[in-house]
Order: structure tokens, then sequence, then C-alpha cells
């Protein structure tokens, strides 16, 4: 559990430091890109090896009816973040697509893993994505004005939502997860 535990630990301080430490890591340069990517790459070695290690009380496991709205929420992130890059009309509402796709993300799979390693690691990453919103909201102030993108927009967001859904449940079926119950 140590591992896993010290991988979300790194992988919020990472993203933390540009906010926290603004002037250390300004100091820093491009050298300190590398820096981030590589405490970054680490952390999810990490997190990887310490989710397959961790030992953990199961407080409840898959039904079907979790598994479905798992599904649903993960297409929902899917979609969630691509928007965030297409700049899609969901933006409007969602200041921190990719963010709120972290928390979507985590919630989706705590509610068809219920064990102690699945808290510490997509309870983790759920925490600090929202505090992460928080830390940009007060450095950054209000938003800019919102600009209606064009309709090719959402349907590039929903064409790659669908075609990333479909890779990652590939990827976990290869692995050995069946994400279909």
């Amino acid at each position: 559990m140590a591992l896993l535990i010290l991988g979300v630990a790194l992988w919020a301080f990472a993203h933390f430091f540009k906010r926290l430490a603004p002037a250390r890591r300004a100091a820093l340069g491009d050298k300190g890109k590398g820096l981030v990517a590589v405490a970054l790459g680490v952390s999810i070695v990490l997190m990887v090896l310490g989710y397959r290690m961790a030992d953990g009380t199961v407080l409840w496991g898959r039904s079907a009816a979790l598994v479905g709205i798992n599904n649903l929420l993960m297409l929902l992130a899917f979609y969630v973040f691509a928007a965030s890059v297409r700049g899609t009309r969901i933006t409007r509402w969602i200041r921190h697509a990719q963010l709120t796709a972290v928390a979507i993300w985590s919630v989706a799979h705590l509610l068809v893993n219920g064990d102690t390693p699945s808290f510490v690691l997509f309870g983790g990453l759920a925490l600090w994505a929202l505090v992460h919103m928080q830390l940009i909201n007060r450095a950054e102030g209000p938003r800019a004005p919102y600009v209606a993108p064009a309709m090719k927009s959402e349907i590039l967001a929903a064409v790659i939502s669908l075609v990333a859904f479909t890779l990652v449940a590939l990827i976990h079926l290869w692995l050995g997860v069946n994400p279909f119950g």
C-alpha cells in the first residue's frame, strides 16, 4: 500500500508544484518540464505496481447495475475530456473539463471497486483533481467569455470519445479485466 500512496502523492505534488511554488518552478525553466515529466512517469509506475500489490478490505464488489453505471460514466468522462480538447458546448458549464473527466473517471471506478486500494487510488486522484481545480481558479480568476464552437467540434468529440472508450475497453479485456461485467 505504501507504493500506491507514494505514487498518488508524487502525482499530486508534481502537478501542484507549478501552483504552490511558481517562482521555484519558473526558475527551473525548460529543465523543470523534464523533471515534472519524470516525476509523473515514476508516479504512474508506483501507482500501477502499488495497486497490483496492495491488499485491503473489500466493502463491495461489482454488480450488473454498477457495471452499467460505470460504463455510462466512463463514456461521459471520455466525452468531457475530448470536449476540453475540441472546445465543445459542454465547456460552457465545465471550466476544467480534463480535471472534471478525471473526477468522473474516479467515481466510476469506485462504483465497481469497493476495496481499500481503490479508495486510495481512485479517491486520491479524485481529490487531487478537485483540489487542482480550486488552485487554478484561485490563480487565474474569472474565466474567459464563452465562444460557441462549430458543430464539427461536437461530432469530433463524440467520435473521439467512442474510439477511446472502445480502445480502453479492449485494453482492459487484454489485461484480464472485463469492463462489461
